[in-house]
Protein backbone atom coordinates (compact mmCIF):
# COMPACT_ATOMS: atom_id res chain seq x y z
CA UNK A 1 0.00 0.00 0.00
CA UNK A 2 1.17 3.67 -0.80
CA UNK A 3 2.04 5.27 1.75
CA UNK A 4 -0.79 8.25 3.00
CA UNK A 5 1.46 11.20 2.07
CA UNK A 6 1.56 9.91 -1.06
CA UNK A 7 -1.94 10.43 -2.39
CA UNK A 8 -1.61 14.08 -2.43
CA UNK A 9 0.86 13.73 -4.90
CA UNK A 10 0.35 15.01 -8.77
CA UNK A 11 3.43 13.71 -10.04
CA UNK A 12 2.45 12.40 -13.48
CA UNK A 13 -1.13 14.02 -14.14
CA UNK A 14 -1.62 16.66 -16.71
CA UNK A 15 -3.86 19.59 -15.30
CA UNK A 16 -5.99 22.22 -16.71
CA UNK A 17 -6.73 25.50 -15.48
CA UNK A 18 -8.97 27.54 -17.07
CA UNK A 19 -9.39 31.55 -16.24
CA UNK A 20 -5.68 30.30 -15.27
CA UNK A 21 -4.48 34.88 -15.19
CA UNK A 22 -7.09 35.22 -12.32
CA UNK A 23 -7.22 35.80 -8.83
CA UNK A 24 -7.92 31.95 -8.01
CA UNK A 25 -6.54 30.19 -10.98
CA UNK A 26 -2.87 31.54 -11.13
CA UNK A 27 -2.51 30.49 -7.11
CA UNK A 28 -4.04 27.13 -7.85
CA UNK A 29 -1.94 26.85 -11.39
CA UNK A 30 1.06 27.42 -8.77
CA UNK A 31 -0.42 24.73 -6.47
CA UNK A 32 -1.04 21.83 -8.42
CA UNK A 33 2.82 22.53 -9.70
CA UNK A 34 3.98 22.23 -6.18
CA UNK A 35 2.53 18.83 -6.01
CA UNK A 36 4.12 17.48 -8.99
CA UNK A 37 1.47 18.36 -11.93
CA UNK A 38 1.90 19.45 -15.15
CA UNK A 39 0.14 22.29 -15.07
CA UNK A 40 -1.85 23.90 -18.35
CA UNK A 41 -2.33 27.57 -17.16
CA UNK A 42 -4.96 28.50 -19.37
CA UNK A 43 -6.81 31.96 -20.11
CA UNK A 44 -8.10 34.10 -22.98
CA UNK A 45 -4.63 36.84 -21.95
CA UNK A 46 -2.15 34.90 -23.47
CA UNK A 47 0.62 36.79 -22.28
CA UNK A 48 -0.07 36.64 -18.77
CA UNK A 49 -0.44 32.99 -18.59
CA UNK A 50 3.19 33.03 -19.87
CA UNK A 51 4.21 34.76 -17.32
CA UNK A 52 2.30 32.81 -14.85
CA UNK A 53 3.72 29.39 -16.10
CA UNK A 54 7.22 30.44 -16.36
CA UNK A 55 7.72 31.18 -12.73
CA UNK A 56 6.17 27.82 -11.99
CA UNK A 57 8.80 26.07 -14.21
CA UNK A 58 9.34 23.75 -17.05
CA UNK A 59 6.68 21.30 -16.03
CA UNK A 60 3.89 23.97 -17.09
CA UNK A 61 2.32 25.15 -20.03
CA UNK A 62 0.87 28.33 -21.56
CA UNK A 63 -2.25 28.18 -23.85
CA UNK A 64 -4.77 30.89 -25.06
CA UNK A 65 -8.32 29.72 -24.25
CA UNK A 66 -11.40 30.86 -24.92
CA UNK A 67 -13.63 29.23 -23.09
CA UNK A 68 -16.90 30.84 -24.81
CA UNK A 69 -15.41 29.42 -28.07
CA UNK A 70 -16.06 25.67 -28.59
CA UNK A 71 -13.30 25.45 -31.18
CA UNK A 72 -11.23 26.66 -28.81
CA UNK A 73 -11.53 24.27 -25.92
CA UNK A 74 -11.66 21.34 -28.16
CA UNK A 75 -8.62 22.63 -30.19
CA UNK A 76 -6.89 22.82 -26.50
CA UNK A 77 -8.21 19.27 -25.69
CA UNK A 78 -7.20 17.48 -28.81
CA UNK A 79 -3.60 18.91 -28.45
CA UNK A 80 -2.89 17.01 -25.17
CA UNK A 81 -3.07 13.19 -25.15
CA UNK A 82 -4.25 12.99 -21.70
CA UNK A 83 -5.63 15.46 -19.31
CA UNK A 84 -6.08 13.76 -15.76
CA UNK A 85 -7.91 16.86 -14.14
CA UNK A 86 -9.80 20.03 -15.64
CA UNK A 87 -10.19 22.55 -13.29
CA UNK A 88 -13.32 25.03 -14.10
CA UNK A 89 -12.41 28.52 -12.84
CA UNK A 90 -12.69 31.49 -15.84
CA UNK A 91 -15.26 33.35 -14.80
CA UNK A 92 -15.64 35.74 -18.28
CA UNK A 93 -18.73 38.70 -17.94
CA UNK A 94 -19.76 41.44 -19.43
CA UNK A 95 -18.95 45.00 -18.53
CA UNK A 96 -22.29 45.98 -16.87
CA UNK A 97 -21.67 42.74 -14.64
CA UNK A 98 -22.27 44.08 -10.83
CA UNK A 99 -25.64 46.23 -12.04
CA UNK A 100 -28.09 46.33 -9.00
CA UNK A 101 -31.56 44.05 -9.88
CA UNK A 102 -33.57 46.79 -11.34
CA UNK A 103 -30.56 48.07 -13.59
CA UNK A 104 -30.11 44.60 -15.18
CA UNK A 105 -30.74 44.69 -19.07
CA UNK A 106 -32.37 41.65 -20.16
CA UNK A 107 -29.47 40.95 -23.06
CA UNK A 108 -27.47 41.28 -20.41
CA UNK A 109 -28.44 38.60 -18.48
CA UNK A 110 -28.80 36.08 -21.25
CA UNK A 111 -25.05 37.33 -22.31
CA UNK A 112 -23.78 36.64 -18.91
CA UNK A 113 -25.43 32.79 -18.86
CA UNK A 114 -24.03 32.10 -21.77
CA UNK A 115 -20.56 32.84 -21.05
CA UNK A 116 -20.44 31.71 -17.53
CA UNK A 117 -23.03 28.41 -16.94
CA UNK A 118 -22.60 27.46 -21.31
CA UNK A 119 -18.82 27.60 -20.81
CA UNK A 120 -18.89 25.48 -17.99
CA UNK A 121 -21.17 22.75 -19.54
CA UNK A 122 -19.23 22.69 -22.56
CA UNK A 123 -15.96 22.56 -20.95
CA UNK A 124 -16.78 19.47 -19.02
CA UNK A 125 -19.20 17.67 -21.89
CA UNK A 126 -15.57 18.62 -24.10
CA UNK A 127 -13.27 16.79 -21.40
CA UNK A 128 -15.82 14.12 -20.35
CA UNK A 129 -15.12 12.49 -24.10
CA UNK A 130 -11.45 12.15 -23.10
CA UNK A 131 -11.81 10.95 -19.70
CA UNK A 132 -13.81 8.26 -20.41
CA UNK A 133 -11.96 7.24 -22.96
CA UNK A 134 -9.32 7.24 -20.23
CA UNK A 135 -11.57 5.52 -18.31
CA UNK A 136 -10.16 8.18 -15.58
CA UNK A 137 -10.57 11.67 -14.44
CA UNK A 138 -11.23 14.38 -11.90
CA UNK A 139 -13.40 17.75 -13.05
CA UNK A 140 -13.29 20.51 -10.74
CA UNK A 141 -16.03 23.37 -11.18
CA UNK A 142 -16.37 26.67 -9.17
CA UNK A 143 -19.33 27.56 -7.51
CA UNK A 144 -19.88 30.20 -5.04
CA UNK A 145 -21.47 30.43 -1.23
CA UNK A 146 -24.19 32.48 -3.15
CA UNK A 147 -25.07 29.33 -5.05
CA UNK A 148 -27.18 27.85 -2.40
CA UNK A 149 -27.85 30.87 0.37
CA UNK A 150 -29.51 34.02 -0.72
CA UNK A 151 -26.91 36.85 -0.79
CA UNK A 152 -26.64 38.98 2.47
CA UNK A 153 -26.99 42.44 1.45
CA UNK A 154 -26.30 44.49 4.22
CA UNK A 155 -22.26 43.99 4.10
CA UNK A 156 -22.76 46.08 0.18
CA UNK A 157 -24.59 49.14 2.46
CA UNK A 158 -21.92 51.90 2.08
CA UNK A 159 -20.81 51.26 -1.66
CA UNK A 160 -21.11 50.72 -4.97
CA UNK A 161 -21.06 47.13 -4.91
CA UNK A 162 -23.52 44.54 -5.16
CA UNK A 163 -24.02 40.68 -6.09
CA UNK A 164 -25.60 40.64 -9.58
CA UNK A 165 -28.72 38.68 -9.98
CA UNK A 166 -27.12 36.11 -12.77
CA UNK A 167 -24.57 35.28 -10.36
CA UNK A 168 -26.59 33.83 -8.10
CA UNK A 169 -28.55 31.64 -10.67
CA UNK A 170 -25.44 30.91 -12.84
CA UNK A 171 -23.42 29.47 -9.34
CA UNK A 172 -26.51 27.66 -8.34
CA UNK A 173 -26.46 26.63 -11.80
CA UNK A 174 -23.44 24.96 -11.56
CA UNK A 175 -23.48 23.18 -8.24
CA UNK A 176 -26.39 21.44 -9.62
CA UNK A 177 -24.90 20.47 -13.12
CA UNK A 178 -22.20 19.01 -11.08
CA UNK A 179 -23.78 16.67 -9.00
CA UNK A 180 -25.79 15.31 -12.63
CA UNK A 181 -22.66 15.13 -14.59
CA UNK A 182 -20.34 13.29 -11.67
CA UNK A 183 -23.48 10.35 -11.51
CA UNK A 184 -23.32 10.25 -15.40
CA UNK A 185 -19.66 10.09 -15.29
CA UNK A 186 -19.19 7.34 -12.71
CA UNK A 187 -18.68 4.37 -14.59
CA UNK A 188 -16.20 5.72 -16.37
CA UNK A 189 -14.37 6.46 -13.11
CA UNK A 190 -14.29 10.30 -14.01
CA UNK A 191 -14.91 12.36 -10.41
CA UNK A 192 -17.06 16.00 -11.05
CA UNK A 193 -16.93 17.91 -7.50
CA UNK A 194 -17.17 21.53 -6.81
CA UNK A 195 -15.44 24.14 -4.86
CA UNK A 196 -17.73 27.15 -3.15
CA UNK A 197 -15.89 29.60 -2.03
CA UNK A 198 -16.72 32.40 0.31
CA UNK A 199 -15.65 35.86 -0.40
CA UNK A 200 -11.69 36.27 -1.34
CA UNK A 201 -9.96 39.16 -0.60
CA UNK A 202 -8.64 41.13 -3.64
CA UNK A 203 -8.50 45.01 -2.15
CA UNK A 204 -12.87 45.39 -1.75
CA UNK A 205 -13.92 48.70 -0.06
CA UNK A 206 -13.02 48.94 3.43
CA UNK A 207 -16.39 48.84 4.79
CA UNK A 208 -17.12 45.78 2.99
CA UNK A 209 -14.62 44.42 4.43
CA UNK A 210 -15.15 44.99 8.00
CA UNK A 211 -18.99 44.29 6.88
CA UNK A 212 -18.28 40.60 5.34
CA UNK A 213 -15.49 40.07 8.34
CA UNK A 214 -18.11 40.71 11.02
CA UNK A 215 -20.68 38.16 9.52
CA UNK A 216 -18.21 35.10 9.09
CA UNK A 217 -17.54 32.98 12.08
CA UNK A 218 -13.57 33.09 11.34
CA UNK A 219 -14.05 36.70 11.01
CA UNK A 220 -12.22 37.52 8.06
CA UNK A 221 -12.30 37.05 4.37
CA UNK A 222 -10.24 34.41 2.53
CA UNK A 223 -6.78 34.79 0.90
CA UNK A 224 -6.64 33.67 -2.67
CA UNK A 225 -4.02 31.14 -1.69
CA UNK A 226 -6.84 29.23 0.85
CA UNK A 227 -9.10 27.94 -1.83
CA UNK A 228 -5.65 26.01 -3.12
CA UNK A 229 -5.86 22.71 -1.31
CA UNK A 230 -9.48 21.96 -1.69
CA UNK A 231 -8.03 21.73 -5.46
CA UNK A 232 -4.80 19.66 -4.71
CA UNK A 233 -7.21 17.56 -2.73
CA UNK A 234 -10.23 17.00 -5.41
CA UNK A 235 -7.27 16.63 -8.04
CA UNK A 236 -5.25 14.07 -6.15
CA UNK A 237 -6.08 10.27 -5.59
CA UNK A 238 -6.32 11.31 -2.02
CA UNK A 239 -10.39 11.87 -3.04
CA UNK A 240 -10.71 8.57 -5.30
CA UNK A 241 -14.24 8.07 -3.74
CA UNK A 242 -15.64 11.55 -3.75
CA UNK A 243 -17.99 12.57 -6.44
CA UNK A 244 -20.95 14.96 -7.05
CA UNK A 245 -19.78 16.75 -3.79
CA UNK A 246 -19.41 20.94 -3.50
CA UNK A 247 -17.31 21.73 -0.91
CA UNK A 248 -17.65 24.97 1.40
CA UNK A 249 -14.54 26.89 1.94
CA UNK A 250 -16.38 30.20 3.42
CA UNK A 251 -14.97 30.45 6.66
CA UNK A 252 -18.34 29.46 8.47
CA UNK A 253 -20.21 31.75 6.31
CA UNK A 254 -23.31 29.30 5.55
CA UNK A 255 -22.87 27.72 8.99
CA UNK A 256 -25.14 30.21 10.55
Amino acid sequence: MESYSEVFSLGGKTVVVTGGAGLLGKEMARGLGDFGATVVVADVNLEAVRQIANSIGRKAKAERLNVTSEDSIKELIKKYERIDVWINSAYPRTSDWGHKLEQVKIESWRHNVDMQLNSCFFCCRQVADKMKVQKSGSIINFGSIYGIVGPYFPIYEGTDMTTPAAYAAIKGGIINLTRYLATYLAPYNVRVNCISPGGVFDHQPETFVQAYNKRTPLGRMAAPGEIVGTAIYLASEASSYVTGQNLLVDGGWTAW
